[in-house]
């Protein structure tokens, strides 16, 4: 088996791999964007709830997450399915880095902006929807790219509730070949390439969306 053979057997994995990431990190997105606009709006009571999510996301292992989601729910009467799974633990892990990315994001919007659409007489959500959010996205590009690329690297986890992408598919090929070195090899060649493809994408769109004056990623 030549190390083109190898590569071409652990491409089978990749629709996986891309699945994964793009399933938590979409669910990271939403999440972590819902929880920093509600933030924005300056409910009392909402405030330190969202920091108490953040602060407990943050602090636990994507992987006992995992294991806490897919092995231990069953035990209470639910069974989550793999890629469920995947969401429910590198997904919101996910959600409470970019909630804080969100946040820095929001605070770098001119607070002379929303004061005169307020003066306008725009509501709060007007201004939050209108003023805040586009700009405060274009603000976030950096810090959105610097967390997929930590999803990127984490789901790899998937193997472990048996989602068949390129690890797993590399541990089947390891047993069998006994090539550690060259399959493993491979599977970086294959991560460090779909990070680039993706971070392509993501400079097209920062590019064409960046705000005036501001260097793309």
């Amino acid at each position: 088996m030549t190390f083109l053979d190898i590569l071409t057997q652990l491409a089978q994995g990749i629709s996986y791999t891309v699945l994964v990431t793009l399933v938590c990190s979409l669910t990271g997105l939403v999440v972590g964007l819902t929880l920093s606009s509600l933030r924005r709006l300056n409910i009392s009571w909402v405030s330190p709830l969202i920091d108490c999510y953040t602060y407990v996301f943050r602090g636990v292992p994507v992987l006992v997450l995992l294991f806490i989601v897919y092995f231990g729910m069953p035990g209470i009467g639910f069974k989550v399915p793999p890629l469920m799974a995947m969401a429910l633990s590198l997904g919101l892990v996910a959600s409470a880095y970019l909630a804080e990315v969100f946040r820095g994001a929001f605070n770098s919007v001119d607070p002379a902006e929303v004061i005169a659409a307020q003066a306008m007489g725009m509501t709060r959500i007007q201004v939050l929807r209108f003023i805040e959010l586009p700009q405060m996205l274009r603000f976030s590009v950096p810090g959105m790219v610097n967390e997929f690329t930590s999803v990127l690297k984490y789901s790899p986890f998937a193997y472990t509730v048996g989602i068949p992408e390129i690890t797993k598919q590399a541990m089947t090929l390891t047993s069998t070949t006994l090539r550690g070195i060259e399959v493993y090899l491979a599977v970086g060649i294959l991560y460090f390439v779909i990070y680039r493809i993706c971070l392509v994408g993501v400079q097209l769109l920062s590019k064409r969306y960046q705000i005036p004056g501001m260097s793309p990623v």
